[in-house]
């Protein structure tokens, strides 16, 4: 089955050594391959796609969408599957819920940049499904849990800045797509979180996140990598381009 590894070494070696010391999976267990990967990669080729369309990379981008919605998202619970070994086999219950309303919308983008009808009709199904999934993670203020597991009965009592980054978009699109209106109140009331909770009004830009008393998680990046120039920069951006589709 097409897929991608999760690390490799310089000798394009699977090192389990290397998946240890990854940022994303240091408190995971060591498997081969795992959703993240295959999100970021989906987001690469979209853009890729998106500036120098070949028929390779459209394989891959059908290859990839069809491996996220018939073997990543998990068929009994509608959320994502975090981890693989290299058989497929599921090896984490934990659930993400922003990795859930995050895929939601970036599968169906992908399968909207290839102008699949057939395949787009199939991707907005599961990415209902997802969302609806993923709302299971909201609290009564709009703000989005950070993970749960089930196994545990455990859930993280924390809301990061890109999940409710995510849920902005996530919740947007499935009111795009259908219509609910509950969707919409969804979206807003993220944006709602982010500007009461998020928004450091002293020193600008978002905290990282805050905690269940919602104290700032202030000893987390302010700017790092997978926040100012990413999630919560992209959600802005995309609200933004999405609303403005709709108005003209």
């Amino acid at each position: 089955m097409f897929a991608f590894r999760l690390l490799l070494v310089r000798t394009w070696y699977c090192s389990a050594e290397g998946i240890r010391r990854s940022p994303f999976e240091r408190k995971r267990r060591n498997e081969k391959k795992s959703v993240n990967t295959h999100l970021h990669i989906l987001e690469g080729f979209v853009n890729l796609y998106r500036v120098s369309p070949t028929e390779l990379l459209e394989v891959q981008l059908h290859e990839l969408i069809r491996l996220l919605t018939e073997n990543i998202i998990s068929k009994k619970t509608n959320h994502l599957v975090l981890f693989f070994d290299d058989e497929w086999n599921e090896r984490s219950q934990v659930i993400s819920y922003g990795h859930d309303i995050e895929a939601a919308w970036l599968v169906q983008e992908a399968a909207e940049i290839i102008k699949d009808k057939s395949l787009l009709s199939k991707v907005k199904e599961r990415s209902l499904a997802l969302t609806k999934a993923a709302a299971k993670g909201l609290d009564e203020d709009g703000g989005l849990w950070y993970e749960y597991n089930p196994e545990q009965h455990h859930l993280t009592k924390q809301k990061h800045s890109r999940l409710q980054a995510e849920a902005m978009i996530g919740f947007f699109n499935a009111w795009q797509n259908t219509g609910n209106e509950t969707f919409l109140e969804q979206s807003l009331k993220s944006w709602e979180f982010v500007k009461k909770y998020m928004h450091d009004k002293t020193g600008g830009e978002w905290y990282w996140g805050v905690y269940d008393d919602y104290s700032p998680m202030n000893k987390e990046d302010k700017a790092g990598i997978w926040k100012c120039p990413y999630h919560n920069s992209r959600a802005c951006i995309e609200i933004i381009k999405r609303t403005n589709s709709i108005i003209n």
